[in-house]
């Protein structure tokens, strides 16, 4: 491999399984890693083809053992996303192969095609980028698959709530109340159930609003069953803390304006809106450190904090 280095981690069993899934006459000639991954290493691999040009795979491999456990469900989800969305004109990756026990590979991996364009994780330009991933998460719930994935999991209970330093105490405490109620009815929909700006790869393009268009959507692992609500809170509540509560609150209305059908009460939307927002609570430092590393280093661990206890209070005050 070219890149000697950063090659050396991607095992020579990985290395041997990706061969085996290659083309006649190709060879792996790079590997980069990725940056931004929280529970897998990413790689970007450059394969020499056989007349002389390169085309771009991506591997994922669960390499932490603390999340080593959830590896095999999430590769196995991942692979029946990529398998699902093949031909709806949702751009994700194709599913190239899997190993989800480790099998073949060194750990559990998922190889797949590279789609191009990167995250945009800046303030500029974000009311277009809204506007652009409310019709992405429209087009994702539209998608009826064959046969329904999982359900979702819900990711936080009363008891595991981290309330911010300072928080508004009454604020937070009325929102532990909300998700203490059962749980709403709700019409089922095909989820990304990780959709966020972290997860959506954005291409220059002057002829589209804010010159940029989207390219892609990656990430996969979660791919569940459950309320469309739920995937337009996730992404809410990751807007309100990369931007500001103002734009998680903005984000919702995006949707609708795009053609989304959240819950029809006013009381199953904010149960849903703030389930996920009190889920944040449990995962500011995981998630705020790849914004810093991405350049957003006014973004630190109590700023984040800061900014989802507003944006909870916000909810609390406006559940409309």
């Amino acid at each position: 491999m070219a890149n000697q280095d950063e090659a050396a981690t991607v095992r020579p069993s990985t290395s041997a399984w990706v061969s085996r899934h290659l083309r006649a006459g190709e060879r792996v000639v790079e590997a980069e890693a990725l940056p931004g991954g929280i529970t897998a290493d990413v790689w970007k691999l450059s394969i020499g083809t056989r007349d002389g040009r390169t085309r771009d795979l991506v591997l994922r491999s669960y390499v932490d053992p603390c999340s080593m456990e959830r590896a095999e469900d999430g590769l196995l989800r991942e692979a029946g996303a990529l398998t699902v969305l093949a031909g709806t004109g949702v751009p994700a990756p194709a599913l190239v192969a899997v190993d989800p026990t480790a099998a073949q590979c060194a750990y559990p991996s998922l190889l797949m095609t590279h789609l191009e364009g990167r995250p945009v994780l800046r303030d500029e330009g974000v009311e277009a980028r809204v506007r652009l991933l409310a019709r992405q998460l429209v087009a994702i719930h539209a998608v009826r698959p064959a046969e329904r994935p999982r359900e979702y999991q819900a990711l936080t209970t009363c008891g595991s709530v981290v309330v911010p330093e300072d928080a508004d105490a009454a604020a937070w405490a009325a929102a532990v109340e909300v998700i203490r109620r059962p749980v709403p009815r709700y019409e089922g929909r095909f989820l990304h159930r990780d959709f966020q700006p972290g997860n959506v790869l954005f291409e220059a393009s002057p002829a589209c609003p804010g010159g940029v268009r989207l390219a892609g959507v990656v990430d996969w692992a979660a791919a569940s069953w459950g309320p469309a609500d739920l995937d337009v809170a996730h992404c809410s509540v990751n807007l309100a803390l990369l931007h500001g509560p103002a734009w998680g609150l903005r984000f919702a209305q995006a949707y609708e304006e795009a053609g989304g059908v959240p819950a029809a009460g006013v009381t199953e939307r904010l149960y849903w809106r703030v389930r996920d927002a009190l889920a944040a609570s449990e995962e500011v430092r995981s998630v705020s450190r790849p914004w810093r590393e991405a350049g957003r280093t006014e973004l630190t661990t109590r700023v984040v904090e800061q900014r989802l206890d507003a944006y909870v209070t916000a909810l609390m005050d406006a559940p409309g």
